[in-house]
């Protein structure tokens, strides 16, 4: 399989996909990370240049074709892979891209089927941010909690409006500054309101400004990935 470790973690929080190379290597996985790997063209469709997003999109395809699997820790890179791939490329292009939809998956999926065996114990309280590309682009809700409920002695907690944008939104976030940093308020004190030490998501956008803007009020709410709190609950005596 090959790792897709997303321009976030490229440039700014490689935490998430070591994490889930971890993971998967505790899977029994042979994980490859193909260097020619570049952005998904995400930011360029959003942004309005279809051309450069197809580019891209072809670019990916011929990286990750030789590949069984591929896995991403990014919800938001992974959603774009199955919906937007097919839809903005034609001809041979469209087929192997639905092709490559079949068989691209996005981490807490991917552990979810896969991962039933893993040995997983953590004593923390967690709970789930459900960020806009995984449930209202992947329709996936279930797979973190599925993940996250084999973890012995972790509790989660669910807060209220846990599907409520948390701000991020890619571009939305450096065009609207006041707007995102106002939402990013809202969601951090539903957590916290919860109970929760720890908001989890699968998508490391969000978590980056949830967690920044956390670190700047002073909130002890921590903003994790589910990679991240996966690799430490791994062991035979559980959680290092």
């Amino acid at each position: 399989m090959a790792l897709f470790a997303s321009c976030i973690a490229d440039l700014a929080a490689p935490g998430p996909a070591r994490a889930a190379v971890e993971v998967l290597e505790a899977m029994g996985c042979r994980v490859s990370f193909p260097e020619a790997q570049s952005c998904c063209g995400q930011p360029a469709l959003n942004s309005g240049f279809p051309g450069e997003g197809r580019l891209l999109a072809r670019h990916w395809i011929e990286t990750f074709e030789p590949f069984q699997a591929v896995v991403s820790p990014s919800g938001s890179c992974v959603a774009h892979v199955h919906h937007q791939f097919p839809r903005i490329l034609e001809g041979p292009w469209a087929a192997r891209a639905r092709d490559m939809a079949g068989r691209t998956y996005e981490f807490s999926q991917f552990v979810a089927a896969y991962g039933e065996g893993l040995p997983l114990a953590l004593d923390a309280t967690v709970t789930v941010h459900d960020s806009c590309h995984m449930w209202r682009a992947l329709g996936e809700r279930r797979s973190v909690r599925s993940v996250l409920g084999r973890i012995e002695g972790l509790r989660i907690v669910e807060m209220e409006d846990a599907d409520t944008c948390c701000g991020f939104g890619g571009t939305f976030s450096a065009k609207f500054p006041y707007v995102s940093v106002a939402m990013a308020d809202a969601k951090l004190a539903r957590g916290q309101g919860a109970g929760a030490q720890w908001m989890v998501s699968a998508d490391p956008g969000c978590l980056m400004h949830l967690q920044a803007r956390a670190a700047w009020k002073g909130s002890p709410l921590q903003a994790r990935h589910l990679a991240e709190v996966v690799r430490d609950a791994l062991g035979p005596g559980g959680g290092r």
